[in-house]
């Protein structure tokens, strides 16, 4: 029996990079997954596909909407080929796969291909698809075993007419009518996929607002933008049923007046968040606690009831996001390892891959005002600046929101281009508790998009921007 430091189980984000730095800090590490590919949701059916998707199809937008305005002409028809797009995006996967694999060996981290379970806390099963069983002994386990899509108890997802993101990025044909149940980020950027592509779109969502999560000026801005784009929303609306005739899905709901409402469309994406999975893990044998909402419990450490057993990533409390549990990862790598390390929960970014995209960190202008946090808020649009207006890119605006009295950055909240990576740099001041003061004597590059971030910061100070 092969034994080891560590052992985890789930090799998406969460779970590779943990296996990484283990094997960096010296330890003999296991990572097990039970699937033929490493990379968990993220990689293979999430996170870099969808990206894929929403850049191919971005280019054939541009193609048929905006490269006129630039003085590109297109002599014939600009055809799609899904089919190609789809391949393409396979192979992005499978290149990203692999530089996972590669790193595995690099790092000489053993894999097991197989559903790994728990015999009792210090040894693991590994169950082959061939039918044959392996186990090993290891010292500490990290679950990283991730989520799944999840969906409503009266609805069946068939996988065909009735589908999950999983299939949305596999589909054999453009959608007529997408009808997607869920305005959070999964359902609006798969959503935008299929619009550019020619699809009609229609969002039902049960909350007053799109990405609700997020600030509420951001969900504004993104819905009169999609809207310009041609989606439709139908907001405070709960779904009450989903069924199929052939090629065609219906979907009705009740308004928030009760009154019922009919759609019908030939697909029906069903993205009302994800669920933790333990599918298979026999946590019990460990004696590990998973609690009512299918969650594994852990406190300050990630360590579970049982001391050697850590969990982190979606399959623990907190946002479902891979940079998340990639610094959760490393977070118990270290531990382990007897250092002392950190996380910020607050300061995890979360972002929108849509077009214009979507990125915010820190509070909310809703939760400040909800825990009654006297605050400055500075705004500056996109359309100000002159980068936007070069690229054709004027949607959205920078919010940063700071302290009253110690003007400390509080909450910075993007919609434009590329902000999915300039919300780096309201992570990095707010690590070392900025002030918009000190972002705003902060040289910015121009013409860029970044110089927005300064002005809002010159806003939130003293209300002085210089370009609006």
């Amino acid at each position: 029996m092969n034994s080891y430091d560590v052992a985890i189980i789930g090799s998406g984000p969460g779970g590779y990079v943990a296996a990484i730095r283990c094997a960096q800090l010296g330890m003999k590490t296991a990572l097990i997954e039970k699937y033929n590919t490493l990379g968990g949701t993220c990689l293979n059916v999430g996170c870099i596909p969808s990206k894929a998707l929403l850049d191919s199809s971005h280019h054939y937008d541009d193609a048929m909407r905006h490269f006129e305005d630039h003085g590109i002409e297109i002599s014939g028809d600009v055809k799609i080929s899904l089919k190609k797009m789809i391949a393409r995006k396979d192979q992005v996967v499978s290149q990203t796969t692999a530089g996972i694999d590669f790193l595995m060996k690099k790092n000489k981290i053993d894999v097991y291909t197989g559903l790994g379970s728990f015999k009792d806390a210090t040894h693991i099963t590994i169950s082959k698809e061939d039918g044959s069983f392996e186990e090993i002994e290891t010292k500490n386990t990290i679950i990283a075993t991730g989520s799944k899509p999840s969906s409503l108890p009266f609805i069946t997802v068939d996988k065909e007419r009735i589908i999950t993101s999983t299939e949305a990025l596999k589909l054999k044909e453009i959608p007529k009518h997408l009808v997607i149940i869920g305005g959070g980020v999964i359902g609006l950027e798969l959503g935008q996929v299929y619009r550019r592509l020619g699809a009609e779109v229609s969002v039902i969502e049960f909350m007053d607002r799109i990405i609700p999560t997020m600030d509420k000026a951001q969900s504004k801005e993104l819905t009169k933008t999609f809207k310009k784009q041609g989606m439709k929303f139908l907001l405070s609306h709960k779904v009450s049923g989903v069924v199929t005739n052939g090629d065609q899905v219906t979907i009705t709901a009740m308004d928030k007046n009760d009154k019922e409402v009919v759609i019908t469309g030939d697909y029906c994406l069903v993205s009302v968040g994800r669920r933790p999975y333990t599918d298979g893990l026999k946590a019990e044998n460990a004696g590990v606690k998973i609690n009512e909402r299918g969650q594994v419990d852990v406190n300050k450490y990630l360590q579970t009831n049982i001391s050697n057993i850590y969990a982190i990533g979606d399959v623990i409390k907190g946002a479902m996001l891979a940079h998340k549990a990639e610094e959760e990862g490393v977070f118990v790598a270290e531990t382990i390892a007897g250092q002392k390390p950190h996380i910020d929960y607050n300061l995890i970014p979360g972002v929108v891959y849509t077009w214009p995209e979507v990125a915010s960190v820190g509070k909310t202008e809703e939760q400040l005002k909800e825990n009654g946090i006297d605050y400055k808020a500075g705004q500056f649009p996109m359309r100000a600046l002159g980068r936007s207006r070069a690229s054709g890119d004027t949607d959205g605006f920078v919010k940063i929101l700071s302290d009253a009295s110690t003007d400390e950055v509080l909450g910075v909240h993007m919609v434009g281009a590329r902000v999915a990576d300039l919300i780096a740099e309201a992570v990095v001041a707010m690590e070392f508790r900025a002030s918009a003061e000190d972002i705003s004597r902060m040289s910015h590059a121009h013409p860029t998009y970044a110089e927005a971030v300064k002005e809002a910061a010159l806003a939130a100070t003293d209300n002085r921007p210089l370009h609006s």
